[in-house]
């Protein structure tokens, strides 16, 4: 098989990640793989690359956002380049994770793909898909994507605009690119984004659930390593706001005071520089090692996100043995279970600490090993992205007999 994956980034972050162990596996089993990307243009890949777009291209699609409110239909003449690559790769699938982040056109890409009669494969990283504007709106309980996006109460978010408000348009303007292919296949890494996609425009397609999945031979426990004497509670973002909660670790930090040691990672500077005492900051890591000694170090690793699919950080935790307390928030709690952590409703630091004390208290080589198992049976990235090859091999087939 020939396959192509298009994702704002290559071999970064989760979705970069993601994109570059299937075409890995790809590679490994006799197949093709491409990889198309926007952004971070010096990462490394197993797979043939293919950039989209300049920096003053990104740029501008960046100025069209916050002016205009217009995410996603920008980039006009870049994509049109990249359509006669795709021309030129004739791909056997196509392979979509995340389509938005300044890189390229989407009304003209789903027209080119309409044309060109192929399987498409669309993980949902998240809801920007299906919304006027967002990419998540748990957070402020919004509901308007079912029937028609419009006043926006995110604007101001992700992908910011400034000035105009354009989410009736753009809702629109997706449904009508999004919901004209013949042979589309959505993906969703959590049980909680697939019920949202079966309310959305997109509900007349076919969902399926696959996990994401991790690396366990780099994230696992290391043998005889040492915990701290005093407990670390760990926390880890690509970038921190107050959307992942970074606020709530202050807040934390002050009701736990000398108790243990708060860990963050992946903070600018400037944040780091604002910390309070009793809270060390580490700036973002592409070292996958760094983060599996940093899991190994914590007694107990907390997301308190409030807008999330299915995070990774959560799976690389319980691989290395660190049990997980979440918030209530999207399908981070699909992760875990009571032998391997705890969930807690979010903003409510009170459960976070009185969570935290009850994990201290039990035997935490026997949460470890819980821990540990889970991960194995549920999200070996071997087994969790060879779904992606079988799904690849089921839908080229149909594809071929109903030619």
């Amino acid at each position: 098989m020939r396959i192509l994956q298009i994702n704002t980034t290559i071999n970064t972050g989760s979705t970069g990640r993601i994109a570059e162990d299937i075409g890995q596996l790809l590679i490994k089993k006799g197949h093709q793989s491409f990889i198309a990307f926007g952004r971070d243009e010096n990462r490394n890949s197993s797979s043939s690359k293919i950039k989209i777009g300049s920096k003053k291209d990104f740029y501008s699609h960046i100025l069209l956002t916050r002016i205009w409110d217009k995410h996603g239909f920008g980039s006009l003449n870049e994509t049109k380049k990249f359509l006669e690559k795709i021309s030129l790769i004739q791909p056997d699938i196509i392979h979509l994770h995340n389509i938005h982040g300044y890189f390229i056109h989407v009304g003209i890409l789903f027209q080119f793909l309409k044309e060109l009669n192929k399987p498409i494969v669309w993980t949902f990283h998240d809801c920007w898909p299906f919304t006027g504007h967002c990419a998540y709106f748990e957070r402020v309980n919004c509901q308007k994507w079912q029937t028609q996006c419009q006043q926006c109460p995110l604007t101001h978010e992700y992908p910011k605009s400034l000035i105009i408000d354009n989410s009736f348009n753009n809702f629109n303007d997706k449904k009508k690119a999004f919901t004209g292919l013949k042979d589309l296949h959505i993906i969703t890494p959590s049980k909680w984004l697939s019920a949202l996609v079966k309310k959305s425009f997109l509900k007349k397609y076919p969902v399926e659930v696959i996990n994401n999945g991790i690396d366990l031979n780099t994230f696992r426990p290391i043998k005889n390593h040492l915990k701290s004497k005093k407990p670390i509670i760990l926390g880890v973002a690509s970038t921190w706001s107050e959307s992942k909660g970074l606020l709530d670790f202050v807040n934390l930090q002050k009701r736990l005071l000398d108790e243990v040691e708060i860990v963050l990672i992946g903070l600018s500077k400037q944040q780091i520089k604002n910390l309070p005492i009793g809270i060390k900051g580490i700036e973002r890591t592409e070292s996958i090692e760094e983060l599996a000694e940093w899991y190994n170090k914590a007694s107990v690793f907390i997301n308190p996100t409030y807008a999330d699919n299915f995070p990774t950080t959560n799976i690389e935790a319980l691989a290395c043995g660190t049990p997980v307390i979440t918030y209530n928030t999207g399908g981070s709690p699909e992760v875990i279970d009571i032998n391997t952590g705890a969930v807690v409703e979010k903003g409510d630091i009170d459960g976070l600490t009185n969570a935290i004390k009850r994990i201290l208290k039990k035997d935490l080589n026997m949460v470890a090993q819980n821990c540990r198992k889970r991960a194995e049976t549920y999200f070996n990235k071997e087994e969790r992205f060879q779904d992606y090859l079988d799904l690849y091999n089921s839908v080229l087939n149909n594809h071929i007999a109903k030619q």
